[in-house]
Formats: C-alpha cells, sequence, structure tokens
C-alpha cells in the first residue's frame, strides 16, 4: 500500500529528501524545497495559468469544475507564475533529462521565456491533438501545446519513430477540469526515462502522472495544493493499486 503525507504533517518531514511514490497534499515551491538537486529523472506536468487574457465572459465558454473563470483563471489556486516554480524543477532535475510542461497559445511565449532563464533549451513544442474543441473566433481550438526541455547536453528520446503531434482521445467523465490521458503521459514518460527513474509532477491534479509513472514501471513524486483533488487523486492512486489492472484512459 502506498503511504500518503498531508499538508497538516509535513513538517514531520526531514529536510533531507521526500519519500518516492507519494504525493503531498501542499504547495509545490515549499514542496521542491524538500527535494535535493539534481536527483530527479524527468518532469512532466501541467500547471494552473489564466486561459484567456482578462478574463473570460463568454458564457458559452465552460469547463467542468472550474471555479474562477470570469477572471481567466480555472482555479483559486492560479497565481502562480511560471517564473516561481520552473528554476526549482531545473534545480532538482539531473543533468542530462528531459521537461515536459502544458501549456496553452496565450501563456506560451511566457513559458518559453521563463524556460530558457531558468538554464533549460528547447527541443521542441509537441501538439496534442484531441478530438474535442473549444469554442473561439478566431478557429476553433482542439489542440494543446506540450514545451519539451532538456537540461544539459541533448539526449535522443526512446522511440524516435514518435510523431510531433499526438492523437489521443479526451479523457471521459474527468475527475479534474484539466485532466489529460493517462496514454498521452505514458509516451512521455517512456521516451525520456527508464524504468525504475524518478518522474516528478509539481502540480499533480488528479494523479494522472502518478498512474502512468506505475503503469510503466518508474517511480513518482507529485504535489497537488488543492485538498479536494489531493483526495481524488490519493483515491484513484490506491484503486489502481488495490485493482493491479492498468489504467488507460
Amino acid at each position: 500500500m502506498i503511504e500518503y503525507i498531508s499538508h497538516q504533517n509535513v513538517q514531520g518531514v526531514k529536510r533531507k529528501t521526500l519519500e518516492v511514490n507519494k504525493i503531498y497534499n501542499m504547495d509545490c515551491l515549499e514542496g521542491m524545497k524538500y527535494i535535493e538537486d539534481k536527483s530527479i529523472d524527468l518532469v512532466i506536468t501541467d500547471p494552473p495559468y489564466k486561459l484567456v487574457q482578462g478574463g473570460c465572459t463568454n458564457k458559452a465558454v465552460t469547463l467542468k469544475g472550474a471555479t474562477n473563470l470570469k477572471s481567466g483563471n480555472v482555479f483559486s489556486d492560479n497565481s502562480i507564475k511560471f517564473s516561481d516554480w520552473i528554476p526549482e524543477v531545473y534545480r532538482v532535475l539531473k543533468e542530462n533529462s528531459h521537461c515536459y510542461i502544458m501549456c496553452n497559445d496565450r501563456n506560451l511565449k511566457e513559458l518559453l521565456i521563463e524556460s530558457e532563464n531558468a538554464g533549460f533549451k528547447l527541443l521542441n513544442i509537441l501538439v496534442w491533438k484531441k478530438k474535442r474543441h473549444s469554442p473561439n473566433r478566431y478557429y476553433l481550438k482542439n489542440a494543446e501545446f506540450i514545451v519539451f526541455l532538456r537540461k544539459g547536453k541533448a539526449k535522443n528520446i526512446n522511440n524516435m519513430g514518435t510523431f510531433q503531434c499526438l492523437e489521443i482521445d479526451n479523457v471521459e467523465n474527468k475527475l479534474h477540469p484539466s485532466e489529460k490521458p493517462v496514454k498521452l503521459m505514458e509516451i512521455f514518460i517512456c521516451n525520456s526515462s527508464k524504468s525504475g527513474d524518478t518522474v516528478l509532477d509539481p502540480f499533480m491534479g488528479s494523479g494522472t502522472v502518478a498512474i502512468s509513472a506505475i503503469n510503466t514501471g518508474r517511480k513518482y513524486i507529485g504535489f497537488e495544493i488543492n485538498k479536494e483533488y489531493y483526495e481524488v487523486a490519493k483515491h484513484r492512486i490506491n484503486q489502481y493499486i488495490n485493482n493491479n489492472v492498468q489504467i488507460h484512459i
């Protein structure tokens, strides 16, 4: 059985390191302080960011579970900036390792600038082509971007036949407003790590990266500041462990 630590007893964690195969109900900025320099093999994350500049007043635009769309935000904990956490991700990653960050078009420029400022080098901008689309006056949006970065020297992906544009079905019956498919995360994990490596997700959401890591024989560490989604992720991972069945959604 996988154990978990909550925000209330995080002070009991030794400052040397966090345990792997656990998720932590805490701010990733606080949590990553407990992770040693150059100790993580891979980072995959879908951080909170504004959906639109200046807020969204279009009643046709909806997102299940979103709490703050009028301000342009999806979540109540949406104020964190790329510049707040990307340097910490760079610090904890091993040399010659990869990092995948999900993003939309409006935040892409800022993400690229802050990643470069932290020391990352851009390898590619991947595209997740979705089966569904979002309403928009300037072409219907049916894609999301994944900024693919490296720390240190260039390293080939394991399956060099993987296409830049990844066509994978959306998640049905989402547990989280921005939940991503397990299959998508598994592609990144399998291409940029090996069995037994540790994958970090600073914004765990409903636990998709953790499930993908378990499915592919990797270890994981994750942070989720929202108590509700932390509990969702905890339940989802325990359900997977108890059923011992791979989850592909």
